[in-house]
């Protein structure tokens, strides 16, 4: 994206386009308001400046934005002193059948439930299924912003959905009883 080519309308579009879900992607992430707010301002900030140095994304700004926001996040959590991977969101949204919130708490596991499998995966796979299933980004986004091939994305996705399954599973079925 070079600046000369960007006028203050189309940087406007961006923020009113990008800022709801990117502050909800970080918060989910941090989990704390104050935060999040702090640093989804920094992000559009970093974009700014990145766009004014012609350094900013040339294709794919949403998946510019995803990882400059999930380095910010590492970041944070590395100036904390905290784990160096992302935390955990306390939701996911999936479309496939065998996954579907929903379905999952009509068979009774609890949100506590679904949280503990969620930090037993690897920071790669908590990684791919936030953005994945929480921000919404494609397969091709996704690998973008992790910088792996699309593949690796893939492969990423199902063994964290296979890893989900295999340890709710128990639980599922303990809750039936």
């Amino acid at each position: 994206m070079q600046s000369q080519m960007v006028d203050r309308g189309q940087l406007a579009a961006i923020y009113d386009e990008y800022y709801p879900p990117l502050y909800r992607y970080i918060y989910r992430q941090v989990s704390d308001v104050e935060t999040a707010r702090d640093l989804t301002a920094d992000l559009f900030q970093r974009f700014l400046q990145a766009v004014q140095k012609q350094n900013g994304p040339s294709q794919n700004v949403k998946a510019w934005l995803y990882r400059a926001a999930h380095n910010l996040v590492v970041d944070f959590y590395r100036r904390q002193q905290r784990r160096q991977h992302d935390p955990l969101p306390d939701q996911l949204v999936d479309t496939t059948p065998d996954h579907d919130p929903v379905r999952l708490a009509e068979e009774h596991i609890s949100a506590e439930q679904v949280r503990t499998a969620l930090h037993d995966l690897t920071p790669e796979q908590q990684q791919v299924i936030s953005l994945k299933f929480l921000a919404g980004l494609s397969n091709q986004e996704a690998a973008e912003v992790m910088d792996k091939p699309v593949g690796a994305v893939k492969s990423l996705q199902h063994r964290a959905l296979a890893a989900l399954q295999r340890q709710l599973t128990p639980a599922k079925e303990m809750a039936l009883r």
